[in-house]
């Protein structure tokens, strides 16, 4: 799962207006913007396996503290509680937590059974990425519903927040195709460095909404 996570960061706009697109992505993306940080570390393992799926060679070996339901709500908590201390509202730290938490229900429906509840051995996932086509059919509609959502619910203010947001959404497919077409990655190294450019995605976000406004439609 890659732009289905995006897809709740802009639907999520509709809930709570007041908080950035760039902290939805932020929320939406935290459990991978944390993982390539242990994988480099050593406290979480992944490897390079061609063909365990139809979408990805990556065989996440092991990874509860970014990605199981129980590192996930608790991460999500915190940064609910983090936006309360900021003096956010209640209302809005609890959907930045949903929207935490969401990364492992769309993991959960998209991995093979790799997906951790906790620090034990039961794993779950239904396969999805076992089919291409499934895969593309089920994650694009959920991303076309996001940013018609965040289009609905925001207008842009001027030419930034015009083309910068639809340029940011054209990027966004263009990774998303280049993993389905692009070579397998060299290494386990190369994967967790380059999902650190996670981070340059967010502020993306991030400055494209100051450059747009609530829509008044």
């Amino acid at each position: 799962m890659f732009i289905g996570h995006f897809a709740v960061a802009f639907g999520a706009k509709r809930m709570v207006p007041a908080v950035s697109l760039g902290s939805m992505f932020l929320a939406a993306q935290l459990a991978d913007l944390l993982w390539p940080n242990f994988v480099l570390l050593g406290i979480e393992q992944v490897e390079v396996a061609p063909g365990i799926t139809a979408v990805t060679p990556l065989d996440f070996v092991s990874y509860p503290y970014s990605h199981s339901l129980l590192s996930l709500t608790l991460w999500g908590a915190l940064a609910a509680l983090v936006y309360r201390a900021l003096g956010r509202s209640w209302l809005e730290g609890a959907t930045v937590a949903l929207v935490v938490l969401s990364h492992w229900a769309l993991d959960a429906l998209s991995h093979r059974p790799d997906m951790p509840l906790a620090f034990g051995p039961t794993r779950v996932g239904l396969g999805l990425w076992n089919s291409v086509p499934a895969t593309i059919v089920v994650e694009g509609a959920l991303f076309l519903f996001g940013v018609a959502i965040y289009t609905r619910v925001t207008r842009a203010r001027d030419r930034i927040g015009r083309a910068g947001l639809w340029s940011l959404v054209a990027l966004l497919i263009v990774i998303y195709a280049a993993n389905f077409l692009g070579p397998p990655p060299p290494g386990v190294a190369a994967v967790a460095w380059t999902a650190q450019a996670i981070w340059l995605l967010v502020a993306w976000a991030y400055w494209v909404d100051r450059h747009r406004d609530p829509s008044r439609g």
